[in-house]
């Protein structure tokens, strides 16, 4: 079985006596650590040998946790120029493997998201862009706070193990189009140590370490080509438009100065996206955009996504033909094909794209009203968030479980007229007494009023 080739991985390093590869400088003392650290904090740059050294310090322990913390917030206040964000970037995937995923003959082209609430994209996007040709090698991630994680909605399916040794994961790739699995402890580990100190310390939102977070990842899954859905809006990371164009141009700048060609769009998250908040309930909405179904808004993303991915592998240049051409395979169900096929090669339960009433469903359901008559003007996908994460669909902690079949379902999106009395919203609940908990808030989040709204575009432009 071909494997992936390990580069610079991160186990060789760490034993006890063992010699640091080549490519990562002898890490900085902590002394040393102390003077770069300053220099950042005064506004001074560092070089990319510097960088390499401080995260190689940091994973061997020579560098303490509490600098790295200090390294992280004078790079918070004083930012990172392009140069230390692609130095920092490279450090951080040379931190483990790098998989080169030889036995793929099709393009490698994945996505990546923001994150926002109802984002189920990745779902029915992976296995649409796989029957289009390509090969879409996926590692996900795990939803933390009121945005929902991939890995969530996969591990709603039963048996789906999202947990597999690169080996395996280049298998599938091969031989079905497409693997989404979980960031192992040999990809990019920098990154995660990286990001467990950014969660505490207040720098989360620093634009040059979410660049160096995400591609120091997507760098070392052996792609040939990135395309990424940054959101803005009340339920995204970015609040504003300028904010994610911001992090659209820098993400896509970095990828392509590190080899990788990368593409944007910026999308709306004012509201959410699609018609479910909750993991199996998203599951089954994206195996309906599979059968060539689903809400209009998720269609929508996931064609314009899935068309920048193939015209990023070289399969079709033109985005409205590459929109039209997904469409046809979701209409045809190639795309539902695919996806079963990668059910079964990662263990689960293939039977529910064909019957969506296998995922887990949640025993109450209650029905939240329209306190009067009018057309929804508003939906705050904040509120619905966080509801849906106080029923069980979300974690405010790394540690808490989720329950798959809790969750919201909205009845009347956007634009849409409602009588009073009309329901609104079905609250997906483990008991009558934890739907009762959220219903005010799922209430409050609707706005009816009279006429009807201007319509909202989901796909604001393209960045790279």
């Amino acid at each position: 079985m071909p494997r992936a080739r390990r580069v610079d991985a991160a186990p060789r390093h760490r034993r006890r006596g063992a010699t640091p590869p080549r490519s990562i400088p002898r890490p900085a003392p902590g002394p040393a650590a102390a003077l770069l650290i300053a220099r950042k904090r005064d506004g001074g740059a560092l070089t990319a040998a510097e960088l390499d050294g401080l995260v190689a310090g940091f994973l061997r322990g020579d560098v303490a946790d509490y600098q790295m913390a200090a390294f992280l917030m004078a790079a918070f206040l004083r930012g990172l120029d392009a140069e230390e964000t692609v130095a920092l970037t490279r450090a951080m995937l040379r931190s483990g493997d790098v998989l080169e995923l030889r036995s793929v003959r099709r393009p490698k082209v994945d996505k990546h998201s923001t994150g926002g609430v109802g984002d189920k994209v990745s779902l029915c996007l992976a296995p649409l862009v796989a029957a289009a040709g390509a090969a879409v090698p996926m590692i996900s991630g795990r939803g933390l706070g009121h945005t929902g994680g991939t890995l969530d909605k996969l591990e709603a399916i039963p048996g789906y193990r999202v947990a597999l040794d690169a080996a395996r994961f280049e298998q599938i790739v091969r031989d079905v189009g497409c693997s989404l699995i979980g960031q192992t402890d040999r990809l990019a580990p920098a990154d995660r140590r990286i990001y467990a100190l950014r969660d505490v310390t207040g720098t989360v939102e620093s634009i040059p370490l979410i660049v160096a977070s995400i591609l120091s990842k997507k760098l070392a899954a052996g792609l040939g080509g990135l395309v990424l859905d940054v959101k803005c809006g009340r339920g995204a990371f970015m609040k504003t438009r300028a904010r994610a164009r911001a992090l659209a141009t820098a993400l896509t700048r970095v990828g392509g100065a590190s080899g990788l060609p990368t593409t944007a769009l910026l999308t709306d998250m004012d509201t959410p996206l699609g018609l479910t908040i909750g993991n199996a309930l998203e599951t089954k909405e994206a195996i309906a955009v599979l059968h060539g179904g689903g809400p209009p808004d998720l269609r929508a993303v996931t064609f314009a996504l899935g068309a920048e991915m193939l015209a990023v592998a070289g399969i079709e240049r033109d985005a409205a033909r590459g929109r039209d051409r997904l469409a046809r395979l979701a209409e045809s169900g190639a795309g539902a094909e695919v996806f079963a096929r990668m059910i079964r090669a990662h263990g689960g339960d293939a039977r529910v794209v064909a019957e969506p009433d296998r995922l887990p469903r949640a025993p109450v359901v209650v029905e939240v009203s329209a306190a009067r008559s009018g057309h929804v003007h508003d939906l705050d996908p904040m509120a619905l968030g966080l509801a849906a994460m106080a029923l069980g669909a979300g974690r405010r902690r790394a540690e808490d479980v989720v329950d798959p079949a809790v969750g919201i379902e909205l009845c009347a999106p956007r634009g849409v007229e409602v009588a009073r009395g009309a329901p609104l919203a079905k609250i997906h609940a483990r008991t009558r007494s934890d739907a009762g908990a959220v219903a005010g808030a799922v209430a409050a989040a609707f706005r009816v009023a009279p006429g009807r709204p201007r319509a909202a575009r989901r796909v604001l432009e393209r960045v790279g």
